[in-house]
């Protein structure tokens, strides 16, 4: 036997058989099946999520108020820019609110879990366990305490009181992702620096700090979206002139949709796929860090 034939006899003896081939089939055919139905699913998903977006941006254009089509027109864009000055006044309150109490929930709740990871102490757990109460309990639980928490030490509702509400729910989620970066932390680095003479304040500064920015700003992020679009705890705390845009939206729409929520909506919606895009190289390096 010569090596052609050899080599003819191992290839043929590798091919399946009728009745391997036939389950492959079978098999491929399954698999086109839930491969189908897989799309479909993610399409009418994809479809049940973002039409209300298409017809919030349609009906933004719509010259009319109610929900028939009578021409095409940029008034509520103009309404929106123009004449809404309660309207930007309570988003200003809203972005204020947000990026203080994100910043304020941020240092507290880095340090918070720096020192929780690093240090055993007595109340080590429990401290660990009652840090994402405001996590699981009801917003309206929260709501109500808050509010009578700052009735009983007799503190005026306001924009302090948001800010401190804010700060108080925004705390567990940069608690706990800042945790979830120490979890994976070579503490070796640590007794490198110390080693090479680094004191503790120069070990946290510039070692572990750093290596948790990308759980801190996902923290600070998170926090900050959280923040703008809540809207049961700040009903609760909010005083007279301290309205931020979610309360200020609800007033609106108790009597009807407004046209001009539907553009600030689409021009929110707007802003927020341009901000992502122009930082997406950012978000990138952090999510790979």
């Amino acid at each position: 036997m010569n090596i052609k034939n050899l080599v003819h006899q191992t290839i043929t003896s590798l091919k399946p058989r009728g009745p391997i081939g036939e389950a492959a089939r079978h098999a491929k055919r399954a698999y086109r099946t839930r491969s189908l139905f897989s799309l479909i699913v993610f399409a009418a998903t994809v479809v049940f999520l973002f039409l209300p977006l298409l017809v919030l941006f349609f009906y933004s254009f719509n010259d009319s108020k109610g929900m028939n089509w009578t021409r095409f027109s940029f008034v509520w864009y103009e309404q929106l820019f123009f004449h809404s000055r309660d309207l930007w006044h309570s988003f200003r309150n809203s972005i204020f609110i947000a990026l203080t109490s994100a910043a304020t929930a941020m240092v507290i709740g880095t340090l918070g879990a720096i020192g929780v990871n690093w240090y055993r102490f007595t109340l080590r757990n429990y401290i660990q366990t009652i840090s994402f109460l405001p996590m699981i309990l009801p917003e309206i639980i929260i709501g109500v305490s808050l509010s009578i928490f700052f009735a009983g030490v007799k503190l005026k509702l306001g924009l302090l009181t948001i800010f401190i509400a804010h700060t108080t729910f925004n705390l567990p989620f940069v608690f706990l992702m800042v945790m979830a970066r120490l979890d994976e932390f070579d503490f070796s680095i640590i007794e490198a620096a110390r080693d090479l003479g680094a004191n503790e304040i120069q070990t946290l500064l510039k070692v572990t700090i750093p290596i948790c920015m990308p759980g801190i700003v996902s923290g600070f992020l998170t926090a900050v979206t959280i923040s703008l679009e809540d809207f049961v705890i700040t009903y609760f705390v909010a005083g007279s002139g301290s309205s931020t845009l979610p309360l200020y939206i609800y007033s609106a729409i108790r009597f009807g949709v407004s046209p001009v929520i539907n553009a600030l909506s689409v021009v929110m919606i707007l802003g927020t796929v341009l901000l992502t895009y122009l930082l997406r190289n950012f978000l990138k390096y952090i999510a790979a860090k």
